[in-house]
């Protein structure tokens, strides 16, 4: 007995290290060959042996270095070789290819990765000789093929075969027929061995209108309230289209948290086939909640938010929110480190937003209300800073599942700062008293319209789908506005999943501004008020630029530096002479003394973007891309000048609250030829100007003092300046960007 055991164990031993001394073989390479229906990587998600990949072409260069982390290694699995040949096989006979024939064939050699072939031989398809539907001739809007999955001539697929079906039943069930069904049956054509006549034979059932309605799970919300949302009621024609409606304009509720409409199921009642009773389930949420929050960016510095919603505010599903904003907190401290394009200076100061917010859901024939009173004191960086009061007042429709459209009116009260060189360089507009017209409290009241299509899978990290953006505007003085304009602006963005969690994703924007009248105490002049400009360059935009440093821009510089002499040559750049008459040469100066160039914008806008986004570990993804745009003036159109083009790399952690991103933009760009404006200067005049008054400055440490003294006119230098040129590649010409959610 002892012996016995004693050898059974031994073969067991023996047995298992064979087993574990089995080598795997590495597979380079799945082909499929002789297939010219489908394309190859559509046929190599249906198998189960796959090669030896890159595990992202973000990892190439390592891949190519042969590095084990970078490679996902794939072997070679014979046990599934006669599975991976049937799943190919029904893989073609779904599609229509029924006399599908498929072989394998292996390629080894010692120490080198194994070659699979699959050997592919499709055979005649069968095709769709013709189609009819049987016993839906007397029902409306059932006539007619040509929206349907199926067509005459193509390939029978059983997948557009089951397509067509569906489409069926859902047109039935939309137009009263709750329970309708749809045979499909085939035959061989006589015409032709390799085609069928497709036959669909509809049964429909009892026509069916909507019955009782009864509500469940409501506490706060009012049935009358519910009532309102839902867009049937007893006695109308069924659809389910209708039910589904009703289910989002119900979501649409803050305050909802889910909602099922379901037909209600009696076998001991009287109800007759024709009457569909529903009920309507719903689970709410908080009626009143509270909350606050902080976060950092490149362009906002630290910000901190607080809001109160009520979610049934005095009833009827009414939403009221109370919001508190802050923002550029500590920009000053922080801006070398962390803070870069949140703005010093005039623009460096404290943001802050105070808004009451109300919407009432379905006032009238399917439009929701919507209004907004607020204050704020917000700042476009080296541009303007705003102060403004004013209301927002919308309408706005769900129009179906995909598509919302929105009018809106908004005046606002809006006083601007540190907009001088804006209105001097953009429309010439350089007297102080005109610069203080524009600048002081104006109506800005514009009227708009917004369609917004959204296909998209997820509101914050889409993977799938597109969206399109349509925005109108117009301003004059019919809708109160002291500016006037016309403004139009399109958007478009698309994503496509690649599989092995992978997204591809596209964005284009497109916008145009035509200026009006302003009148000013010298008379009537064609502006555009800043804020509606067009800028371009920042975290959600051409990433290879700062903030709004994307289109055009002027340079600053105080009078003293141009006057004053180069230490080195002891020749200042410019006289006073040549300053008053607006002809001072300042491209001796270096950059620095001009500081960050300041934008002006545009009246017009192109940019757009193709992003690469890859899951590198269980929250991390990363992304490659490249960003291009080009902001324009009128006076710009026959410039030869082409889109700027911004490659680039970033990292995303996917949080709760959307992704956490920092990207890293290339430009390309080496220099500008740009604009100097500068304070105007006149010959001192002791009659009127104090001795204090003088323009001085230090060269070596020696004071200058100049016979001239500063006016409050702006002017605008000639010849330009070419700004920021550098030789080949440079690191100035990386930008950094951290911000919250995705470029797009």
């Amino acid at each position: 007995m002892k012996t016995s055991c004693l050898l059974l164990w031994t073969l067991l031993v023996a047995s298992g290290e064979i087993v574990g001394q089995q080598v795997q073989t590495e597979l380079s390479s799945v082909v499929f060959e002789g297939s010219t229906a489908f394309p190859e990587d559509s046929l190599s998600r249906t198998v189960i042996n796959r090669p030896t990949r890159c595990r992202t072409f973000l990892l190439a260069p390592f891949c190519a270095l042969g590095l084990s982390f970078s490679v996902d290694k794939q072997f070679l699995n014979e046990r599934e070789l006669s599975s991976d040949m049937f799943r190919l096989q029904s893989y073609f006979s779904r599609r229509g290819y029924r006399e599908v024939q498929i072989d394998t064939v292996i390629t080894r050699s010692p120490d080198e990765p194994a070659r699979l072939v699959f050997r592919i031989s499709e055979g005649e398809p069968l095709r769709v000789a013709s189609i009819e539907v049987r016993g839906a001739s007397d029902i409306e809007g059932m006539e007619g093929l040509e929206s349907f999955p199926l067509e005459e001539g193509e390939v029978l697929s059983s997948i557009s075969l089951s397509s067509t079906r569906d489409t069926l039943i859902e047109r039935l069930e939309n137009r009263g027929y709750p329970r309708a069904d749809v045979i499909t049956l085939s035959r061989r054509a006589k015409s032709d061995f390799y085609s069928t006549d497709v036959i669909f034979d509809v049964r429909p059932g009892s026509y069916a209108v909507f019955g009782p309605i009864s509500l469940t799970g409501n506490s706060e919300l009012s049935d009358s309230s519910i009532r309102k949302l839902l867009p049937f009621r007893e006695g109308m024609e069924y659809s389910t289209e209708k039910t589904l409606e009703g289910q989002r304009n119900l979501f649409a509720i803050e305050m909802i948290q889910h909602v099922t409409i379901e037909e209600v199921v009696d076998p001991g009642s009287n109800t007759p086939d024709s009457v569909v009773p529903l009920q309507v389930r719903i689970s709410e949420g908080e009626v009143h909640r509270m909350r606050a929050g902080f976060g950092w960016s490149t362009a906002d510095c630290l910000n901190a938010e607080s809001r109160w919603v009520s979610r049934n505010f005095m009833g009827g599903a009414r939403r009221m929110q109370v919001r508190a904003r802050l923002s550029n907190i500590m920009s000053e401290t922080l801006y070398d480190p962390v803070c870069g394009q949140s703005g010093v200076g005039d623009f460096g100061g404290l943001n802050w937003l105070v808004s009451a917010d109300f919407s009432q859901p379905r006032i009238f024939r399917g439009f929701s209300f919507g209004s907004s009173l607020f204050f704020e004191k917000q700042s476009l960086q080296d541009v303007f800073v705003r102060k403004a009061v004013g209301l927002d007042l919308s309408l706005a429709r769900l129009l179906n599942s995909d598509n919302s459209l929105t009018f809106s009116y908004r005046p606002q009260l809006t006083e601007l700062e540190a907009a001088e060189i804006f209105f001097c360089t953009s429309f010439r507009v350089c007297r102080p008293d005109d610069i203080t017209g524009l600048q002081d409290p104006n109506w800005l009241a514009p009227l708009g319209a917004s369609l917004v299509r959204d296909r998209t899978n997820s509101l914050l990290n889409p993977s799938k789908g597109y969206q399109v953006l349509l925005d109108l505007e117009h301003a004059s003085s019919i809708t109160g506005s002291s500016f006037e304009y016309n403004r139009i602006s399109t958007e478009l963005g698309a994503y496509e999943e690649l599989g092995g969690q992978q997204v591809l994703a596209a964005r284009i924007r497109a916008g145009w501004v035509g200026s009006g009248n302003f009148n000013l105490s010298a008379g009537g002049v064609d502006v555009i008020h800043p804020q509606k400009r067009f800028y371009a360059g920042g975290a959600n935009s051409v990433r290879g630029f700062a903030q709004n440093q994307l289109g055009s821009r002027v340079l600053t510089i105080d009078s003293p530096e141009l006057l004053l002499s180069d230490p080195t040559t002891g020749v200042p750049p410019c006289t006073p002479e040549e300053i008053m008459a607006l002809q001072c040469d300042a491209n001796s100066l270096i950059d620095i003394l001009f500081g960050t160039p300041r934008p002006t914008g545009g009246h017009m806008v192109i940019e757009g973007g193709l992003e690469y986004r890859v899951m590198l570990a269980t929250r991390f993804q990363g992304a490659v891309f490249a960003d291009f745009g080009r902001v324009w003036n009128t006076s710009e159109l026959t410039d030869s000048g082409g889109l700027e083009l911004t490659p680039g790399l970033g990292f995303r952690y996917l949080s709760p609250i959307g992704p956490i991103r920092i990207d890293v933009g290339y430009r390309f760009r080496d220099s500008s030829s740009l604009q100097v404006v500068t304070p105007q200067i006149r010959p001192f005049d002791p009659n009127k100007d104090q001795y204090d008054d003088k323009i001085r400055g230090l060269v070596n440490d020696n004071e200058r003092i100049f016979n001239f003294v500063r006016m409050d006119d702006l002017a605008l230098l000639d010849p330009k300046v070419t700004f920021g040129k550098t030789e080949g590649f440079s690191l100035s010409r990386f930008q950094l960007h951290l911000s919250i959610g995705q470029a797009f």
